[in-house]
């Protein structure tokens, strides 16, 4: 009799989670806390320790893989506090075989011991990840440079708690995110411990090392600092000292500001290219720090993703726009409030401009290489204003405090968003969403 020829059993680790980024993610567990214990060296850019992930099981499971980069030196691996034999980093991945399965259902404790000089992942949207600075070093993560400094499950889906230890050598201070938790000397180094208890999708997790001063930013519903060389002092108050009246304002439009533990802004001694955002920190270049308020735009910008993408995340990359159209959108709504343009005045320049650029970009589905495009920045703004037009500021306004609340440390998709918006219009709104959502041409 012949035997049926057995089916080849599917690797987790080919699953594609999100074809933006098919080699992102793993499948099988749950991540719910990472808590890292490491050590950073400066100047000669070396990294060492450990990071423990704590996860349910949600299947059985032979084996299992996380997110990290082929950089690192993986020298121990634990699961449930027993050594593993089994474990090989390659292809940006960390494929561990525990010593017996583990059941669907039950809590992992994943602990990776590991060091090396971290460096940034190349990527189609340039370098991402852990980057030397002239003097310190800082990380930024996105879409999915999280790998490039610690073991992951790196996905925005993939949300969970933290706890960040690091030692460092003096004078250097270390800014991660949430809240302080303690700060001790030992012999010449200092002792950061940082936690950060909402929900966190691991690209917007930072480390950021540097000769900063710490100062405190005027009054505001919201605890505001900034960590920053001491040579940028002055100019920083004239670029940033709105952001206490930037802050009200959000948090009247957009709801309450969303982490306990209120905002910090980093000054690198360097130049940036772009600023970057991380959960309840934003990190700028000195070339934003130059006295002229030039980059006030993208300083409401920074702000307003901690509503849009670090509290409301998307779980698929694909739904961007609800992100970078949210946060171009408050930007304008800046402008309107502080005596600059209007928003319908950026809205009308805008539009002419996308009307005189390619017209080959599906704002709900732009493709992973256009992802970061500006017109996903000025089409997705451009969306909210013809929404705010049909519906009126009380609805609309309303719908984005909902927005904001509904979908506080989760992970929302456009679907979503439009579901939630019908139920502030009488009229159905296909059309907008059609137009200006699902056809390539502009409006």
């Amino acid at each position: 009799m012949k035997r049926a020829a057995k089916k080849p059993a599917t690797s987790r680790a080919s699953t594609v989670i999100d074809p933006y980024l098919p080699k992102s993610g793993n499948l099988g567990y749950r991540a719910s806390h990472y808590d890292m214990v490491l050590e950073y060296k400066v100047a000669s850019n070396r990294l060492s320790g450990s990071a423990t992930l704590t996860a349910e099981a949600m299947a059985d499971l032979e084996d299992f893989t996380l997110d990290f980069s082929d950089a690192m030196t993986v020298t121990k691996v634990l699961v449930n506090g027993k050594r593993v034999a089994q474990f090989a980093c390659r292809d940006k991945k960390l494929r561990i075989r525990p010593s017996s399965p583990v059941l669907s259902g039950t809590q992992i404790s994943i602990a990776v011991h590991y060091h090396g000089a971290p460096r940034p992942l190349r990527t189609l949207w340039g370098a991402v990840g852990f980057e030397e600075l002239t003097n310190g070093a800082l990380v930024a993560g996105q879409p999915n440079g999280a790998p490039s400094w610690f073991p992951c499950d790196d996905h925005p889906s993939a949300k969970a708690s933290y706890r960040i230890q690091i030692s460092v050598d003096n004078p250097y201070r270390v800014v991660a995110n949430g809240r302080l938790a303690s700060r001790r000397s030992r012999a010449a180094q200092t002792v950061w411990t940082y936690e950060q208890p909402e929900p966190t999708s691991t690209y917007l997790i930072t480390l950021q090392v540097g000769m900063y001063e710490l100062t405190r930013l005027g009054t505001s519903p919201v605890q505001m600092r900034a960590a920053l060389p001491e040579r940028l002092r002055h100019d920083f108050y004239e670029d940033f000292g709105r952001q206490p009246e930037m802050m009200e304002l959000f948090v009247e439009l957009f709801g309450p500001y969303p982490l306990a533990n209120g905002y910090t802004v980093v000054v690198t001694d360097d130049d940036l290219e772009i600023p970057l955002e991380a959960q309840g920190i934003s990190i700028f270049g000195a070339n934003h720090c130059d006295g002229t308020r030039r980059s006030e735009r993208l300083i409401a910008h920074e702000l307003a993703h901690q509503w849009f993408g670090n509290s409301v995340t998307v779980g698929q990359w694909r739904d961007i726009w609800l992100h970078e159209g949210f946060a171009c959108y408050a930007e304008w709504l800046w402008s309107e409030h502080s005596g600059g343009r209007s928003a319908d005045e950026w809205a009308r320049h805008y539009h002419r401009k996308l009307r005189d650029s390619p017209q080959d970009l599906l704002l709900a589905d732009p493709g992973a290489r256009d992802m970061f495009d500006d017109r996903v920045y000025k089409r997705g703004a451009l969306t909210l204003h013809a929404l705010r037009g049909r519906l009126g500021d009380e609805k609309f306004f309303a719908l984005l405090k909902e927005w904001t609340t509904r979908y506080r440390h989760a992970n929302a998709a456009t679907d979503d968003f439009i579901g939630l918006a019908a139920g502030y219009c009488d009229e159905l709104l296909t059309p907008l969403w059609e137009s200006w959502l699902y056809s390539r041409a502009v409006p």
